[in-house]
C-alpha cells in the first residue's frame, strides 16, 4: 500500500509537473489549486501542509494539476477570477478579466456618468464593476455570444446590480436603442498575425471571437467609431481598451468619426492601454 502524501509533498510534486509543462508560475498555481481541491482559502494551505491528504482531495488535486499541465487556465479550473476587488464567474465562453483592464475602469470612474453601454460585455466585469461603483447609474451590455450574455447576466445577479442592467445579444450597435453618456469596450484587438504568439492558455482556451478580428486588429474599432456618434449624448465619453501599439491608430479612427478630445491613457506598467474620446457638445 502506497503511503498518502502530505499536502506539502503533494505541492512539491505538483510544482515539478507544472514546471515541466512550461507553466509560468508553477508554485503559485500548485498552491491555489490545492486550496481549491481541499475547499479552503489559499491563505490556509500552510496550515494543512504537514497533514496527509485524504484520497478524495488527492484525487481532485491530481485532476486539477493534470488539466493545468495541459494549460487550462487556473481561472477556468476555479470557475472565477478577481477583478477590481470582486470575484467574477468565468468560463471558456468569455475572456478572462485582466488586471490591465482596470485602467479602463479608473478612467471611466474619473468623471460622472448615468447611463453606460458596454460593447462586447463578455463576463460583464467592466459593466458590472462600473455599476457597483456608481449606485445611481444604469447600463446595457451587448455581446454577439449568447453564452457570454448568460455569463454576464449571472455575474450581474451575483453582484446585485441586475435591476440596473440589461444584457442584449447584439452585433455591436445592431440591437441597441437610446443614447448614453458613457460607452466602454474591450474589443477583440489581436491581429491574426499575432495569434500564434499567444500563450496556450489564451490561444486554446479563451474564445477566439473575443481575441481577434481575424484581420489587422483594428476591425472592431472601425465598427465602434462608425456607430458611437449615433449613441453618445453630447459631451458623452467613449473609452476602449487597446493593444499597446494601437493608440495612435485608434485615436485617428475616432477623430475621423467626428469625436474630439482624444487621448491615450497608460496602464500601471506604463503601456498604452485605453483610448478616450468625447462627443462634441
Amino acid at each position: 500500500m502506497i503511503a498518502a502524501l502530505t499536502a506539502a509533498q503533494a505541492m512539491v510534486a505538483a510544482t515539478a509537473r507544472l514546471r515541466a509543462a512550461g507553466v509560468a508560475d508553477p508554485a503559485r498555481d500548485a498552491r491555489v489549486l490545492l486550496a481549491h481541491a481541499a475547499r479552503i482559502e489559499a491563505s490556509r494551505v500552510t496550515l494543512i501542509a504537514p497533514e496527509e491528504l485524504s484520497p478524495e482531495i488527492a484525487e481532485r488535486y491530481d485532476q486539477l494539476i493534470s488539466l493545468r499541465a495541459v494549460r487550462v487556465p487556473v481561472s477556468h479550473l476555479l470557475g472565477e477570477r478577481e477583478f477590481y476587488g470582486r470575484r467574477f464567474r468565468v468560463s471558456r465562453d468569455v475572456l478572462d478579466p485582466r488586471p490591465e483592464t482596470e485602467a479602463l475602469i479608473e478612467a471611466a470612474l474619473s468623471e460622472p456618468f448615468d447611463h453606460v453601454l458596454d460593447l462586447g460585455v463578455g463576463s460583464g466585469c467592466i459593466l458590472i464593476t462600473l455599476l457597483a461603483e456608481r449606485a445611481s447609474a444604469s447600463g446595457v451590455g451587448a455581446d454577439l455570444s449568447e453564452a457570454a450574455c448568460l455569463q454576464a447576466s449571472a455575474n450581474a445577479v451575483q453582484h446585485q446590480v441586475q435591476g440596473r442592467v440589461e444584457i442584449l445579444q447584439s452585433d455591436w450597435f445592431q440591437n441597441i436603442d437610446g443614447q448614453f453618456d458613457l460607452i466602454v469596450s474591450n474589443p477583440p484587438y489581436i491581429s491574426l498575425q499575432e495569434m500564434a504568439d499567444l500563450s496556450p492558455e489564451v490561444r486554446v482556451h479563451e474564445p477566439r471571437m473575443a481575441l481577434t478580428d481575424e484581420g489587422d486588429g483594428l476591425g472592431a474599432y472601425r465598427r465602434i467609431a462608425a456607430g458611437a456618434p449615433d449613441f453618445l449624448l453630447p459631451g458623452g465619453r467613449l473609452l476602449v481598451e487597446i493593444g499597446p501599439t494601437q493608440g495612435q491608430s485608434v485615436a485617428a479612427l475616432f477623430e475621423s468619426a467626428g469625436l474630439t478630445a482624444t487621448r491615450i491613457v497608460p496602464d500601471l506598467d506604463g503601456r498604452d492601454r485605453v483610448v478616450f474620446a468625447k462627443m462634441p457638445l
